[in-house]
């Protein structure tokens, strides 16, 4: 079983950068695809971001297609989100998951999940 850990969170003005961590422990990530989802206040969670298992594939939603970018750094046992081009409509909460199937996390059902890590976009 895998445990995970985000990190990076934080306020940003408009137009700015952050890149989000999920440590992972337990387990190689090798192992598993990984994925970035979201949860805005008063809105349902939604998926962000998907990379699959050996890391060559990834998959994002439409809203932040060319934005960001999902990553897998097998050597650190570490994802990353970065976020370029940040607007008060990325504020959410961010949530790392994992699932040994890419299409369970595509689809927003990976069984293991971080405690999540709070991105706020000022304008």
């Amino acid at each position: 079983q895998v445990q995970l850990q985000e990190s990076g969170g934080g306020l940003v003005q408009a137009g700015g950068s952050l890149r989000l961590s999920c440590a992972a422990s337990g387990r190689t990530i090798s192992d598993y695809a990984m994925g970035w989802f979201r949860r805005a206040p008063e809105k349902e969670r939604e998926f962000v971001a998907a990379v699959s298992y050996s890391g060559r594939s990834q998959y994002y939603v439409d809203a932040v297609k060319g934005r960001f970018t999902i990553s897998k750094d097998k050597v650190k046992n570490t994802v990353y989100l970065q976020m370029n081009s940040l607007t008060p409509d990325d504020t959410a909460e961010y949530y790392c998951a994992a699932d040994s199937n890419y299409g369970k996390v595509v689809n927003g059902a990976p069984d293991y999940w971080g405690p999540g890590t709070q991105v706020t976009g000022s304008s």
